[in-house]
């Protein structure tokens, strides 16, 4: 993840003080990595610290000592892509550098368990700092890219509350240029920015969470990118519970507090209904008998079925198990709004009601919820949008590569993007591309040692899905590639291993992949595949360990419901 604000467009002050301290750090031929203000970071290794991760946190100044001849590869994201790329990479020839805010790799299939307390939330996290490997990491958000000095800009991120969470715009969005400028500037004097340089580059930010826009979502919907998420919609759930079971709540109040929406039908919002009508019915049955005749689950989705990369038998499979469990599945159902406090009472009077909530849709009008779980896809990451836009000068390597003269090398080129999603398009080896602007004459070209892969990239000429299993087949490959120097061996290609997704019930779908052995499944042996296939990519021993321990113990003694 990263955020960013194009340092070319910053008004002159802001663009001289930052661009005098980068042009010094980067006088030298081969310069290493140099902080903004290197007299408030020289010696002071505390200030580039990760707090709570304190093994192996260094100043610039450390890292560049141990560099030994190696390739620096920064690497911007530390998801699928971002953190199997660093994993991959051979530590002999390569000095890996994750620079990310969030200091841990979510293996978010296990998301929508751990948010029920099917699984606790250390199952699905891997810290990036471990004794077990030899990546660098700085906890900050990648600012701005200059490509013909190599260097990365970031923004120390160590006490921002948006970490842990799903973003769902622009880490300055509510900003005037005003603001952002003054707020870099006192960034700079305190030492809050700092450059790092590169031999080669990793863009891997992944995506957001995509609200369409939609009046109230971002406020007070809940999603399901992040363990913070879950922690949220794990405690919201309870207190709904909670509140509908005191003595002065009416049947009203609990038949709105219990109408839990989830807007979205593709796997994640089909897997997370599971999840919650499995603690409903399993735990909270046991222990609030007399709400169970309240409670409702409503999947709503714009299209006219859920799981549509699913083939149709099985999504009409998926939908009649839940008609049997008593979820509603409400497809081509359009969201409009979601506003604090229930339909009948105003939102002053908001308190009043528990936190309710009105979800307006548009077929039905107005619906009293006590929680919206929101999943409907990606939008594309800010930093994307402004720090990977134009390139005023691009590398010598890749004047060179295409053979064109020098001073095209000032020509203006920009990045490659795909029209309709925002990605960043590259080629069939994950390498970026440019496009010269306005001037048709001059050839595209690749921004040779500068990749882009994961949820923010496209494969030209491609439509690959924005999977975990995608990005996840791409970190693998560059990696192998970088380790043997052979880019130019093969072009990746993707192999579809199968979706899978759990319906509830011990049940589950599975759709095979190219030449697979297996071919479509569904109910209890699906079940058992998704659950193997799980426990088979978790990272860790020890949370192939941790995983089926937790299942066991919820299995014999039921879900965990503390609120904490």
């Amino acid at each position: 993840m990263a955020k960013a604000s194009q340092l070319g467009q910053l008004p002159s002050n802001s663009q001289e003080v930052v661009s005098r301290s980068l042009i010094r750090s980067l006088s030298r031929p081969h310069a290493s990595s140099t902080p903004f203000t290197r007299s408030s970071r020289a010696g002071h290794p505390e200030l580039l610290q990760c707090r709570g991760q304190q093994r192996r946190c260094i100043t610039i100044d450390q890292l560049d000592s141990g560099r030994d001849n190696r390739e620096r590869v920064v690497i911007l994201g530390s998801g699928w892509a971002g953190y199997g790329v660093a994993r991959r990479l051979n530590p002999k020839k390569f000095q890996a550098v994750i620079v990310s805010p969030r200091s841990y790799f979510v293996f978010t299939p296990l998301l929508a368990s751990t948010s029920v307390g099917t699984l606790e939330f250390r199952t699905a996290l891997e810290p990036v700092r471990s004794q077990r490997s030899k990546v660098n990491y700085f906890q900050g958000w990648a600012d701005s890219v200059d490509f013909k000095r190599k260097t990365v800009s970031i923004e120390e991120a160590v006490d921002d509350p948006m970490q842990s969470l799903a973003p769902t715009g622009g880490r300055h969005a509510d900003e005037t240029k005003q603001q952002r400028e003054q707020e870099r500037n006192e960034d700079v004097k305190k030492g809050k920015l700092f450059a790092l340089t590169y031999d080669k580059l990793i863009v891997s930010v992944g995506c957001y969470s995509q609200t369409f826009g939609t009046p109230g979502v971002k406020e007070h919907a809940l999603f399901l990118k992040d363990v913070g998420d879950a922690r949220k919609i794990r405690n919201r759930l309870l207190a709904c519970f909670e509140a509908a079971a005191l003595p002065t709540t009416s049947d009203d109040m609990k038949k709105t507090l219990l109408n839990f929406a989830i807007v979205g039908g593709g796997p994640t919002g089909i897997e997370f209904s599971a999840e919650l009508h499995d603690i409903i019915t399993e735990d909270l049955a046991k222990l609030y008998p007399e709400l169970i005749p309240f409670h409702n689950i409503t999947n709503y989705d714009v299209s006219e079925k859920v799981l549509p990369m699913f083939d149709e038998k099985l999504a009409k499979y998926a939908m009649d198990t839940f008609k049997r469990e008593g979820i509603s599945i409400k497809t081509s159902h359009h969201v409009q709004e979601l506003k604090l406090g229930s339909p009948q009472k105003s939102r002053a009077n908001a308190e009043d009601d528990h936190a309710c909530f009105t979800l307006k849709v548009k077929e039905e009008g107005e619906v009293g919820v006590g929680m919206v779980v929101w999943s409907t896809g990606l939008m594309q990451n800010p930093f994307v949008a402004q720090a990977m836009g134009d390139v005023p000068e691009l590398p010598d390597s890749d004047l060179k590569s295409l053979e064109i003269d020098q001073g095209s090398r000032s020509y203006p080129w920009s990045i490659k993007k795909d029209a309709k999603t925002g990605s960043v398009i590259t080629d069939d080896r994950l390498r970026v591309k440019v496009v010269p602007k306005g001037d048709q004459e001059h050839p595209e070209a690749v921004l040779d040692d500068v990749y882009a892969l994961g949820d923010c990239a496209i494969i030209e000429g491609t439509a690959y899905p924005a999977t975990a299993q995608v990005a996840s087949q791409k970190a693998d490959w560059i990696g192998k590639r970088l380790n043997k120097n052979d880019l130019d061996k093969a072009a990746f290609s993707y192999k579809n291993l199968g979706v899978m997704a759990y319906i509830g019930n011990w049940n589950g779908v599975f759709q095979g992949g190219d030449k697979g052995p297996l071919g479509n499944i569904s109910g209890r042996a699906a079940w058992v595949i998704w659950r193997g296939a799980y426990l088979t990519k978790s990272v860790s021993l020890r949370n192939k360990i941790l995983i089926p321990t937790y299942w066991l113990i919820n299995w014999l003694f039921g879900r965990d419901i503390n609120r904490f």
